[in-house]
C-alpha cells in the first residue's frame, strides 16, 4: 500500500454519537420492574429501534458458541460496543480481556486466536507466518514476519517493533499494569533489564535473549524451556510499538495501529472511537473481516445500563465478560415476541473457577487434616445457589477449567459433615478451631464467603468473614504472603481465571513453589512441595501433547489432594447478542463476541 496515504483523523476531546449520548450514562436508580417494561417493549416490537426496522436475527440459544450467529457478509455500518471501566487502551498495560479483544481491531500479535467458530482457543498465525518453530523443546522460539504489514502511520512493521514492544513490559516503574510472562521468561535475574527508557542502547533494543537478525526474524531465547510461549506472545503485551511514537506512561491515549481501525477518540466521559486504517491491508490479514466502517465504544457502564443498552437496541455487543446482569437474565425467558430473548443468547463456561484456598503457613491450614475437615463440609450445591444458580455457575471440584480438554474426571462432592469432624479429630482440633476467611469487598464475593462461613460453622469451624478492598484485594492484600500470615487469613476466597488457555497457565500460578512471590503473589495456598514443582518441569518438558496433558493432569490431581485449593464453582455467563449484530462468534478466550469478525445489521 502507499505509505504515504494519509491515517485517520485523530481527536481526545470529541464528543460520541449523539444516537449513543441519548442513553443515560448513569442509570444509578434502575429497577428491576423498568428493565422488565424495557425487555418486553424491545421483545413486542416497540422502540426507538423496532423489529420492524431492524430484522432481529436469534439463530436460536448458543448459536455463537460452536457456530455463526447471524451470518453476514455485509460491510458497512457503525458497531457500537459497551462495557464497564476500560484500564487502558496500552497494549502492554491492559489487563482485562475485554479490552484485549477490542485490541484485535487496532493491534495485531505475531501469533492470534482463531475467529474460527468452535475453534477460537487455538492459535494461528497473524503477524508471523507460523505459529513458531522450536528445536530444543521449547527453549528457543523463532518466528518470521510477513511482509507487507504497516502501522498506521504507513511505517513497515519490522522485527525490532515487535521486540520493542516486549520490552515495554520490562519498564515497571514506566508501563504498570500488564501481563508480565514475557519478563519472567526472558530477564536474566543475575543481569535484571529495566527497560528501554534506560536503555543505554542508541536503538533502545537491549533486551539480550530476543534477537531480530534482519527485519522479518525475530528469536527467543528462553530462561526454560516454555512450550505455551506462543500463547504469550499473542497477548496484547506482545504486539508492536514503534519506538517513534511512544509515549511511555502517556501511550495508551494514542496507540498506533497496526490492525484494520485506529483509535480516534479517546474521551473519559463518552467513550472511545476507532475508523478504519486505511494503512492495513485485507490482504494480509486473514482473520480480520474488518466489515463495519467504525466501532465506538461506550465505556463506564453498570453490567444493568449495559443490558438495558442491549435490549433497546442502541448497543450491539457487550465486551466486558460478565454477560447480563441476573435480574436481566431470570426475566429473559418470559418476553416473548416474534422472535424470543432467549434466541439471542448464548450461554458460556468462562474459565473463572471461584475456589478456597488454605495458606498452608497459616495455622491451623497448615496441618493438612485441618485443611481436609474444611474441604469435606463445604457443600457445592448451596453455593451454587448463593451466586444465582445453574444459570450462573457450575459446581467443579478440580483446579481444571472446563473449556479445556483433558482434566481430571470430576466428582461432585456433597458435604460430608461426618468426614470433616473426623478430619478436625485427626488434626488435634475435635472441637473446631477459628479462622478469617477473606473476601474481596464486593456484594456477591460476601454473600458465598458467607454461606461457606455457615457451613463451616455447622461442624465446629467458626469463621470470620472480613471483607478487604476489592481493587487491591489480589495485588496486596491477598498477594502478599506476609499481610496474610500477618492477619492470620485462614481461607481466602478467591476467582481465578488463567490469561490463556492451556493447563499449565491455570495451574503453575497456583501449585509451583517457584511462583510465590511479594506482592502480586497468585499461589494463594503457598503451595512449595518441590515434588509438584518437579510435576510443573515434566510436563514442560513432555515429548508430545498428549504426554504434557497427561503432565498437567496429574499436577491437578496431586494439588487437588492437598487439600490447599478447594474448588467451588466455575462462572458461566449469558452473552446477549444486540438485535443489529451480526457474525456474533464467541471468543472464548476473552468471554465475549469476537469483534475482529462482528458485523452489524
Amino acid at each position: 500500500m502507499d505509505s504515504t496515504q494519509q491515517g485517520p483523523t485523530r481527536s481526545r476531546s470529541g464528543r460520541l454519537p449523539a444516537w449513543l449520548r441519548g442513553v443515560p450514562g448513569r442509570v444509578l436508580g434502575l429497577a428491576v420492574v423498568v428493565l422488565l417494561v424495557v425487555v418486553l417493549a424491545v421483545s413486542c416490537g416497540g422502540g426507538r429501534e423496532s423489529a420492524t426496522a431492524v430484522p432481529v436475527l436469534g439463530d436460536g440459544p448458543d448459536a455463537g458458541v460452536e457456530g455463526v450467529r447471524a451470518a453476514s457478509e455485509r460491510t458497512g455500518g457503525t458497531l457500537r460496543v459497551v462495557t464497564g471501566d476500560v484500564d487502558s487502551l496500552d497494549p502492554q498495560v491492559s489487563y482485562q480481556p475485554g479490552v484485549w479483544n477490542l485490541m484485535r481491531l487496532y493491534t495485531r500479535t505475531l501469533v492470534t486466536y482463531s475467529p474460527e467458530p468452535g475453534s477460537t482457543a487455538q492459535l494461528v498465525p497473524d503477524l508471523a507466518t507460523d505459529t513458531g518453530t522450536t528445536d530444543d523443546g521449547g527453549l528457543t522460539w523463532t518466528f518470521t514476519l510477513r511482509e507487507g504489514a504497516r502501522f498506521e502511520n504507513g511505517r513497515p512493521i519490522t522485527a525490532r517493533d515487535v521486540k520493542y514492544g516486549i520490552e515495554r513490559s520490562f519498564a515497571s516503574d514506566v508501563v504498570v499494569g500488564g501481563p508480565t510472562y514475557a519478563v519472567g521468561l526472558l530477564d536474566d535475574p543475575a543481569n535484571p533489564y529495566a527497560g528501554p527508557y534506560q536503555d543505554e542502547d542508541p536503538a533502545r533494543l537491549g533486551l539480550a535473549a530476543v534477537e531480530t537478525p534482519d527485519d522479518l526474524t525475530i528469536v527467543f531465547r528462553l530462561r526454560y524451556a516454555e512450550p505455551d510461549f506462543p500463547y504469550v506472545l499473542a497477548l496484547p503485551a506482545s504486539s508492536p510499538v514503534p519506538v517513534e511514537n511512544d509515549t511511555g506512561a502517556g501511550y495508551g491515549g494514542d496507540p498506533v495501529s497496526s490492525g484494520p481501525y485506529a483509535v480516534t477518540t479517546v474521551d473519559p466521559e463518552t467513550g472511545i472511537v476507532l475508523d478504519r486504517n486505511p494503512q492495513w491491508d485485507a490482504a494480509g490479514d486473514g482473520l480480520r473481516t474488518a466489515l463495519p466502517d467504525r466501532v465506538v465504544v461506550r465505556t463506564g457502564l453498570s453490567q444493568l445500563e449495559r443490558d438495558q443498552a442491549l435490549l433497546a437496541g442502541s448497543a450491539d455487543v457487550d465486551i466486558s465478560g460478565t454477560g447480563v446482569h441476573p435480574a436481566t437474565s431470570s426475566r429473559l425467558a418470559e418476553a416473548g415476541g416474534e422472535v424470543p430473548l432467549t434466541d439471542r443468547v448464548d450461554d458460556v463456561t468462562s474459565g473463572a473457577v471461584r475456589m478456597l484456598a488454605l495458606p498452608t503457613d497459616v495455622a491451623p491450614m497448615d496441618d493438612g487434616d485441618c485443611r481436609a475437615a474444611v474441604a469435606a463440609a463445604v457443600d457445592r450445591a448451596a453455593v451454587q445457589a448463593a451466586v444465582g444458580g445453574a444459570d450462573n455457575a457450575v459446581r467443579t471440584s478440580q483446579l481444571w477449567p472446563r473449556a479445556v480438554a483433558g482434566g481430571p474426571e470430576e466428582p461432585d462432592p456433597g458435604a460430608d459433615p461426618g468426614a470433616a469432624r473426623a478430619s478436625l479429630a485427626a488434626c488435634g482440633r475435635p472441637d473446631g478451631f477459628s479462622t478469617v476467611l477473606a473476601v474481596p469487598d464486593a456484594q456477591a464475593s460476601i454473600e458465598v464467603a458467607e454461606e461457606v462461613a455457615g457451613q463451616l460453622g455447622a461442624v465446629g469451624i467458626d469463621v470470620e468473614v472480613r471483607p478487604l478492598p476489592a481493587a487491591s484485594f489480589y495485588a496486596t492484600e491477598v498477594g502478599s504472603p506476609d499481610n496474610v500470615a500477618r492477619n492470620g487469613y485462614g481461607i481466602v476466597l478467591v476467582t481465578w481465571r488463567a490469561d490463556f488457555p492451556t493447563p499449565g497457565s491455570f495451574l503453575v500460578p497456583l501449585a509451583d513453589g517457584r511462583s510465590v512471590s511479594d506482592p502480586g503473589n497468585t499461589n494463594y495456598a503457598r503451595l512449595t512441595d518441590p515434588a509438584l514443582s518437579g510435576l510443573v518441569d515434566a510436563a514442560r518438558a513432555a515429548a508430545d501433547p498428549a504426554a504434557a496433558v497427561s503432565g498437567w493432569r496429574e499436577l491437578a490431581t496431586a494439588a487437588r489432594a492437598s487439600d490447599a485449593y478447594v474448588p467451588l464453582v466455575e462462572a458461566r455467563v449469558q452473552l446477549l447478542a444486540g438485535q443489529r449484530l451480526r457474525n456474533g462468534v464467541v471468543m472464548q478466550p476473552y468471554g465475549g463476541y469476537d469483534l475482529a469478525t462482528a458485523g452489524v445489521r
